[in-house]
């Protein structure tokens, strides 16, 4: 299907001027031309933080009660017995000196990356490799951990993270199309309440100053902020 008349399509169904509830966007979503491959859902927020005049970054993690429908391959960077507890834990690349070797050669072939905090000094010399592509393991992300058992779980799980770039924009995905709607439903209801939480307490007012659901296909669909969870 080309993609205009699937535009004019998805125009019968989206009435742009609407901001919809969560649970009514997502069927709209789901309504639409159908497509050969399993689409991501993506929910995208617009912060009321000036870049230019604070220092403050808004992440968090949030896990999806119902997990991404994406499989995450997990690097985690630790020694000894901790090794072989996230290789049993699920973790797809283990390993200490080799593995910082490999990466600091280019190679990046995971999703999220975590550390023991005694491998954060050798995890030092590839901040040019995984600074640029977000993977660079972070406190205040739970990727650098000293259970990397508990965190590879959770990672399995479902739980992703979201940050706030430099135009004040954090977008996460939710899951698949193919979910069912109570699904992605309750997944994007916990990703927007985390969202709502991490407003930093230097923000005054309305911290979200829009929202709005798409498909990968598809545009995207107004959310109704005070009224989503209707």
């Amino acid at each position: 299907m080309a993609l205009s008349k699937r535009k004019k399509e998805f125009s019968k169904l989206a009435d742009k001027k609407k901001s919809y509830t969560l649970r009514e966007a997502i069927e709209v979503l789901k309504q639409a031309p159908k497509t050969k491959f399993d689409q991501t859902v993506e929910i995208s927020f617009k912060l009321n933080v000036n870049i230019k005049e604070t220092s403050v970054s808004v992440r968090g993690t949030v896990s999806l009660p119902h997990g991404t429908g994406k499989t995450r391959k997990v690097a985690v960077f630790c020694k000894g017995e901790d090794e072989k507890k996230a290789k049993t834990a699920g973790a797809d690349f283990v390993g200490a000196d080799e593995l910082v070797k490999k990466v600091s050669e280019g190679w990046c072939d995971f999703d999220v990356a975590i550390a023991t905090p005694d491998m954060m000094k050798d995890m030092g010399r590839l901040g040019k490799v995984l600074g640029p592509r977000g993977l660079m393991p972070n406190p205040k992300a739970g990727t650098v951990t000293a259970n990397v058992e508990k965190a590879v779980e959770e990672v399995k799980k479902g739980k992703i993270e979201f940050k706030m770039d430099k135009q004040s924009n954090i977008h996460a995905m939710i899951g698949k199309l193919s979910f069912e709607t109570k699904a992605l439903f309750e997944n994007g209801s916990e990703l927007i309440e985390c969202v709502e939480r991490s407003k930093p307490h230097t923000v005054k007012g309305v911290f979200l100053k829009n929202m709005s659901i798409s498909s990968t296909m598809g545009p995207g669909l107004r959310l109704d902020i005070a009224n989503w969870q209707k």
